[in-house]
């Protein structure tokens, strides 16, 4: 049986190459904060508790930590000092002293590391006669990382790039900073450790040498993409990339057809059933498709649900949002957050809801705008309909029953009922409930001047 497995996760840095007022870890990659890359590998791999150690904006990285949530227990530990990864992960120490197994060191600005390199690391840790192991890549450009120095084939150490002698600086095989260690053996090595390097910090990778000297370290090679760390915008992007390129080919893999890969922008965290069909240009981002759905160009879904054989029309935009199976959305249509669509809803060009539901089978096919209503099944909404939902001060309800016909331009001043099979004619103005089976009208009578042109000379 694996022992148990702690994860140390460092976000306590600045990144002053990012030139950002806000830290390094919450900039977005693909619509989520850095850091929850991290986080949520640690989760895949088993890791409890998992320690977050925080510097730079604490408070902030604390609190949108906590909003990501985790299913496991996520502790905090604070840097005060910048003083370097070793000081760093020895902050962790009084979250964890009653952890007795292998402690995971990740951290906060790496998003594209593997659970599978992870998983190899724990087998490389467990047949390795030290006490710790580690994962590494080799560089064609190994400027700015820390080398590998090996003795006979094993190795012997660390050596980081401002230290480094002109020999050690040729070697390619580098120091991904990602490292499995025996809790004990760890703190005891990080507490004897000394500033004695070009900075006067406490390197991490001291330990490194230590362990060597018990036995031989574990290594784990991972490609270079992997272990890429994000220090500025220009990585940013392209870790970015590589994110979207990576989640892209698992979808089309799983049976998910991407028009143009290129153009598409799926966050981690959708599920997208195979034989959706997905056109150029669209985000997704915590989106559920059921099988068979179409999303055709420029559509943008965030935290949206949609269930089967339903079609999305282009330029089409969705936010907290739940939308049936066969529905029919946009083009241009706006559905704002609380919008729920039962199955079979039309929703055409240039429609805008928000906090409303739609039954099953109705539909608003025009330029409408319905805010903080009910519509039951089958009620057909005309052109132009609008309902009038803020008074200044309030939002009120509109109901509209199963049946009802709305005809085009239409206000609905809420709060206000149109009843089951009740019809409202063009052009009304609603300030009073409908009965079933009831027709409104509000019209003016219409007056018409036989030859008035003429008679204007027009």
């Amino acid at each position: 049986m694996a022992p148990l497995l702690a994860a140390v996760i460092l976000c306590a840095g600045k990144g002053t190459r990012m030139k950002s007022a806000q830290a390094k870890v919450l900039h977005p990659l693909l619509g989520r904060p850095l850091f929850s890359y991290a986080v949520e590998l640690a989760q895949s791999v088993g890791a409890s508790p998992i320690v977050v150690v925080v510097g730079h904006q604490a408070a902030e990285v604390r609190a949108a930590v906590a909003a990501q949530g985790s299913s496991a227990p996520i502790r905090f530990a604070i840097q005060k000092e910048q003083r370097g990864t070793g000081h760093a992960v020895l902050c962790a120490q009084i979250e964890l002293t009653q952890h007795r197994g292998p402690v995971l060191i990740l951290y906060g600005d790496v998003p594209l590391l593997s659970a599978q390199t992870l998983h190899a690391l724990r087998a490389a840790y467990a047949r390795a006669k030290a006490p710790l192991a580690l994962v590494a890549t080799h560089r064609e450009q190994p400027f700015g990382y820390g080398r590998l120095v090996r003795k006979g084939g094993r190795v012997a150490r660390v050596v980081e790039e401002r230290d480094c002698t002109p020999a050690q600086a040729k070697i390619r095989e580098v120091n991904a900073g990602i490292y499995l260690v025996d809790s004990a053996f760890l703190w005891e090595s990080l507490r004897q450790v000394k500033g004695h390097n070009a900075q006067g910090e406490l390197y991490l990778t001291d330990v490194v040498e230590r362990a060597a000297r018990k036995g031989e370290v574990g290594v784990v090679n991972a490609d270079v993409a992997e272990t890429m760390g994000v220090n500025d915008r220009v990585e940013l992007a392209e870790a970015g990339a590589l994110l979207r390129a990576r989640i892209n080919g698992e979808h089309m893999r799983a049976g998910v057809t991407l028009v143009d890969p290129h153009s598409t922008f799926i966050a981690p965290d959708c599920e997208i059933a195979p034989d959706c069909v997905i056109g150029p240009s669209v985000s997704l981002s915590a989106v559920q498709l059921e099988a068979g759905v179409r999303v055709d160009q420029g559509c943008v879904l965030s935290r949206v649900r949609v269930g089967e054989r339903t079609h999305l029309k282009p330029y089409s935009v969705a936010e907290d949002a739940v939308i049936g199976r066969e529905c029919k959305v946009g083009p241009f249509a706006h559905l704002r957050p609380g919008t729920v669509l039962a199955n079979q809803v039309h929703l055409g060009n240039f429609v805008e809801t928000k906090k409303t539901r739609l039954g099953t089978g109705a539909k608003a096919n025009h330029l409408s705008y319905l805010g903080d209503a009910e519509i039951g099944a089958s009620v057909n909404i005309g052109a132009g309909t609008i309902t009038c939902n803020y008074d200044g001060v309030h939002k009120h309800p509109t109901r509209i029953d199963a049946g009802a016909f709305i005809g085009s331009d239409t206000q609905l001043v809420a709060p206000v009922t149109v009843g089951a099979g009740a019809y409202v004619g063009a052009g009304t103005t609603v300030t009073q409930d409908v009965p079933a089976g009831s027709l409104a009208l509000s019209r003016v009578p219409q007056v018409v001047k036989k030859n008035w042109a003429k008679k204007k000379g027009r």
